[in-house]
């Protein structure tokens, strides 16, 4: 299986650390999960603000964040961005040693560009460091994220020209290719990071086959993270962490404990189960230091 193919000495260095330790990237609420699908899901900011504070003690690096509003539905709007964002960075500071924020300009609840691009234009000590950019068009079981070439052109180009790292989403190996196109094009530049993400009816399946295919087709310079939808989501995980990766965990994507979906769980017990298992096996998660470095996000 391909993980990395770095081009010079030190950055092989880096490849054999990232062997031995992983990212930690939490998700705790998505667009989908409502207070009455679960109630343990964070929706206001005072409630997102509380679960991001409380996972970093689980090793988390970067959370990526869905703003809801007041009635707990999705939001693009900057000022609960801006809230949620300067609550996170009020305890937990802003410089190097602080948690990687990212912001979702997810196409699945709105099409047009200013909406999907409004929370890139936070600034000073309430801009996030990266936001998601998911590569193409794609179904899930109930709904589609609607993601035109020229969207997503325009996406990038904005995040760039507002110092802000894509968090490049993956469904399949064509997404990769796009994302390809897009470091031809200059929109994209190393090194990249992506969520490869499994499980969803319509795309790749967490399936060992599906997920070397898709790092194969990985960039050079390119970190990644493995995440799993529903029942998925621990199997995904672990062989991400095993393979050299790092892991998406959350209640975005799953908001069960157990594979048969009895018991509801919180976004803490997924990060305590899965901290749990990786020091059995002497992986350790990298700090929020070591993957500014990483990916070129130091202050």
């Amino acid at each position: 299986m391909i993980l990395f193919t770095f081009g010079s000495r030190q950055l092989r260095d880096k490849q054999e650390d990232f062997m031995q330790k992983y990212i930690i990237n939490f998700t705790p609420n998505g667009m989908i999960p409502t207070k009455e699908t679960t109630p343990h899901v964070p929706v206001s900011p005072e409630e997102i603000i509380k679960e991001v504070l409380e996972a970093r003690k689980f090793g988390i690096s970067m959370v990526h964040l869905h703003a809801r509003d007041k009635d707990g539905y999705p939001t693009w709007k900057k000022e609960v961005y801006k809230e949620i964002i300067d609550g996170i960075r009020k305890v937990d500071g802003y410089d190097n040693n602080s948690l990687i924020i990212c912001v979702s300009a997810s196409g699945r609840n709105w099409p047009d560009f200013e909406r999907r691009s409004e929370c890139l234009e936070l600034k000073g000590d309430s801009k996030p460091d990266m936001a998601s950019l998911t590569l193409s068009s794609l179904n899930f079981s109930n709904s589609a994220s609607m993601n035109s070439p020229q969207m997503i052109q325009k996406l990038a180009l904005k995040m760039k020209d507002n110092g802000i790292k894509p968090e490049l989403e993956a469904f399949d190996s064509g997404m990769i290719n796009y994302a390809r196109y897009l470091i031809k094009k200059g929109l994209l530049e190393p090194p990249y990071y992506f969520n490869l993400i499994f499980g969803n009816m319509f795309s790749c399946q967490s399936e060992l086959l599906d997920m070397g295919v898709l790092l194969s087709h990985l960039p050079e310079q390119s970190y990644w993270s493995f995440g799993g939808i529903g029942n998925m989501q621990l199997n995904t995980n672990l062989t991400g962490i095993l393979n050299g990766g790092g892991i998406r965990i959350g209640l975005e994507d799953n908001i069960y404990f157990d594979s048969e979906r009895k018991t509801l769980s919180t976004n803490l017990q997924l990060l305590e189960r899965i901290r749990k298992i990786t020091d059995l096996v002497e992986k350790k998660p990298y700090t929020p230091a070591e993957v500014r470095k990483l990916l070129n996000l130091e202050l």
